[in-house]
């Protein structure tokens, strides 16, 4: 299967006034078109500046980012990031208030269809995401992995090449975020998406992705399957990460349900 997405040897670095300030360096990943990828790792280790990097916020200063065998990043290349075809959904949801979940949805779809081929859409979102009876809800009135689904209907429905899902379900409760990330994952396949999540919880990641990369310091330490991850880990770094990242996420989820 063909990569759709390929970072070779990029690095990213913020302008600070001590100077340029490295986040990451030299990192390479390819994923394959209709996979899900998944940047596992701290805050700080630099996996949502990759991500930003990828949607085309951030500069890439050495290296190139290509998608489907086009650069879209480098130190001389920036394509704009609404020519790059990639959808993003966002830790907050970032729905419009004012809105219902169609119109939401529907708010991406304006430049792209007519009326008509958009109310089609629309629909075919939303009964995708289990939330037709919503239609005319505002976000207000519906729940947190309600709102999310919505957010996930509105990202996908221009068709994007890819989709980005910057922690996308860490304000939820540990059940409805454990549901919620198997439900991503079968809609993602159903629909052939190829994406990438960015996330700390090592639940989420183990849920969602074919291919994770275990972050440490803007370094992808192993970019691997979650089966290899566990019983192959790389070196001495990813198999401890994986070992006390598993026995916290278990008290974490002993306390949350024995409250």
């Amino acid at each position: 299967m063909a990569d759709l997405l390929e970072l070779d040897r990029i690095s990213l670095a913020y302008d600070t006034p001590q100077g340029l300030r490295s986040i990451v360096e030299d990192l390479s990943l390819a994923l394959p078109a209709g996979h899900i990828g998944c940047l596992l790792g701290q805050s700080g280790c630099g996996k949502t500046t990759i991500l930003r990097a990828i949607a085309g916020f951030e500069p890439v200063r050495a290296g190139h980012i290509a998608l489907d065998g086009k650069t879209i990043s480098s130190s001389t290349t920036q394509v704009a990031p609404e020519q790059r075809h990639v959808g993003m959904m966002f830790q907050d949801y970032a729905l419009f208030p004012h809105l219902t979940a169609a119109q939401n949805v529907a708010f991406g779809l304006r430049k792209l269809m007519n009326k008509p081929e958009r109310a089609a859409r629309v629909k075919e979102m939303l009964d995708l995401v289990g939330l037709s009876a919503s239609a005319d809800s505002y976000p207000h009135e519906m729940s947190g992995g309600q709102q999310q689904r919505v957010a996930l209907a509105r990202a996908l429905a221009p068709s994007p090449d890819l989709l980005l899902l910057d922690e996308p379900f860490s304000n939820l409760d540990v059940d409805t975020r454990e549901r919620l990330a198997f439900e991503v994952r079968d809609i993602l396949k159903s629909t052939g998406h190829t994406a990438i999540l960015v996330t700390h919880n090592q639940a989420e990641a183990f849920a969602i992705a074919d291919r994770i990369g275990v972050m440490n310091n803007g370094q992808v330490m192993q970019w691997d399957t979650p089966y290899n991850l566990h019983h192959h880990p790389a070196d001495d770094f990813v198999h401890e990460f994986i070992r006390r990242e598993t026995l916290v996420e278990q008290r974490q989820q002993a306390y949350a349900r024995g409250r």
